[in-house]
């Protein structure tokens, strides 16, 4: 039985590792306008501002590692969102070595419009399915979504435990 158990639940694994692929690249946005100006950032530079914070710089090569791309890419990319005020890049005064950036209160601005999924595509695809389906679907989602928070919850419980 235990077999038959693990086999299932590598296929729920396997579900949702293919699922959630597919939903997030027909949902989320093509481009981000700013709120203010109306400027249009590209997703991939409203993705970069996303993972930046106004007080807290982040190193250029750790930015460009964690989006897998090369810091000569990353630099190009935060050239042209510095030219357009989103950002600021200073050399840190501990290693002259390494850039850091942060965002500016317009890249803020822009961070906070940017949202992972596109409510307009979201919308459009849960309007093709029928009533029941569509329940269902957002009930399991829901049901994900809270164990997802279960899941985060347990491993801030574990490393309090362990740093107390």
């Amino acid at each position: 039985m235990k077999g038959r158990e693990r086999r299932s639940a590598v296929s729920d694994v396997e579900t949702i590792l293919s699922a959630f692929p597919r939903i997030y690249f027909a949902c989320r946005p093509r481009q981000v306008t700013d709120p203010v100006d109306g400027r249009v950032l590209s997703f991939h530079q409203a993705t970069i501002l996303s993972h930046l914070d106004v007080v807290d710089p982040t190193m250029v090569g750790e930015l460009a590692n964690h989006l897998g791309v090369t810091a000569s890419t990353m630099s190009l990319n935060l050239g042209r969102l510095e030219e357009a005020g989103y950002v600021t890049r200073q050399r840190d005064p501990e290693d002259r070595r390494v850039m850091n950036v942060c965002l500016t209160e317009a890249g803020e601005r822009v961070r906070l419009a940017y949202s992972t999924l596109d409510p307009d595509r979201v919308g459009r695809m849960i309007d093709g399915l029928d009533p029941v389906r569509r329940r269902t679907a957002l009930n399991g989602l829901t049901y994900l979504a809270d164990a997802a928070d279960g899941l985060v919850r347990r491993g801030q419980e574990h490393v309090s435990a362990l740093t107390s």
